[in-house]
């Protein structure tokens, strides 16, 4: 039968001491383990198990089951410890959002339709996730936009002429490469025959780094091969990536840039079929400012930019 003063000490309010304690315990419950809590707290395991015990004889309940070279959570202890990764969690929560309120709301960006359809959408939930106070708004087009009249922050663009007005950073650069699908390729006998391109429809992008760019992507390409395209029927599209789209459905070869499809040709939906035959473009995306001194949501999306970059070149 408990005395006056055991019915005090289980009932008492947790004191920053057992906070301590706490710890400790979740790093227990979280690995299962003393040994490997041990490792990242850097202690010896006694000194773990000794810490546990402490707190399971203040709170007044087992936390674990001990076993032969195992452990497990008790009913009590999964209680305590699906409460603590809660509080855990609200307190990061709460944490990164006192550290980035000032960063939060709209950004507007503006980029080029098949670079924000096949590079930037696709990675974009990584940047929500690690700013989830800012609200992105990715406009799309061809055209140079005018920052004030769209209220535009950043433009992703690609071309060989960064704009004088504007502040401008590289982003990457890139290569060109035709590409289809295996279908076609096989249709064709294509494989390391770039001389059979002759009886193939060139898909291409008309405005690939200039407003009527026609078909200047591929013939940039086939000059570093001296082949001719002159005779050749070609599709012509206002994105890169739907000439892309095309050459999935075996509506000809597409000349494709290698930022763009590498994700599409290990996942086989496209080939390039004269391996080694690809080009270095003069050509390179980069991000443009209306102002040198960017505000602090986009200095954040750049660095982003910049990291996703980075990781894709690797």
């Amino acid at each position: 039968m408990y005395s006056q003063q055991d019915l005090f000490s289980r009932n008492r309010l947790l004191s920053s001491y057992q906070l301590a304690k706490l710890h400790t315990f979740e790093v227990v419950a979280r690995h299962q383990s003393f040994s490997l809590a041990a490792e990242e707290l850097c202690v010896s395991p006694s000194a773990v198990s000794h810490r546990i015990t402490a707190l399971e004889n203040e709170l007044g309940f087992k936390l674990f089951s001990r076993f032969h070279r195992r452990i497990e959570l008790t009913e009590d202890g999964k209680r305590l410890f699906s409460k603590l990764k809660d509080s855990l969690k609200s307190l990061n929560q709460e944490v990164f959002e006192i550290k980035n309120q000032e960063v939060s709301g709209k950004l507007t960006v503006y980029s080029r339709p098949s670079i924000a359809q096949c590079w930037l959408v696709p990675k974009i939930a990584d940047f929500c996730r690690q700013y989830p106070a800012i609200s992105i708004n990715i406009l799309t087009g061809n055209e140079n936009v005018n920052f004030n009249s769209f209220h535009i922050d950043l433009a992703i663009y690609y071309d060989n002429r960064p704009r004088s007005k504007l502040f401008c950073q590289h982003l990457m650069d890139e290569t060109i490469m035709p590409v289809c699908s295996p279908e076609y390729a096989a249709e064709h006998d294509l494989i390391g025959k770039p001389q059979h391109l002759s009886h193939c429809t060139l898909l291409h992008d008309n405005q690939a780094w200039e407003y009527d760019s026609d078909c200047d992507e591929w013939k940039y390409w086939a000059d570093k091969q001296s082949l001719s395209i002159e005779d050749n029927r070609s599709i012509g599209f206002d994105r890169s990536d739907l000439a892309v789209i095309a050459a999935m459905n075996h509506a000809g070869i597409a000349m494709g840039r290698g930022q763009l499809v590498s994700k599409r040709i290990n996942r086989g939906e496209l080939i390039a079929p004269f391996a080694g035959q690809q080009v270095t473009c003069e050509q390179t995306y980069y991000v443009a400012s209306h102002d040198k001194e960017l505000n602090p949501k986009a200095k954040l999306f750049v660095d982003w930019l910049k990291q996703q970059a980075d990781l894709a070149s690797q």
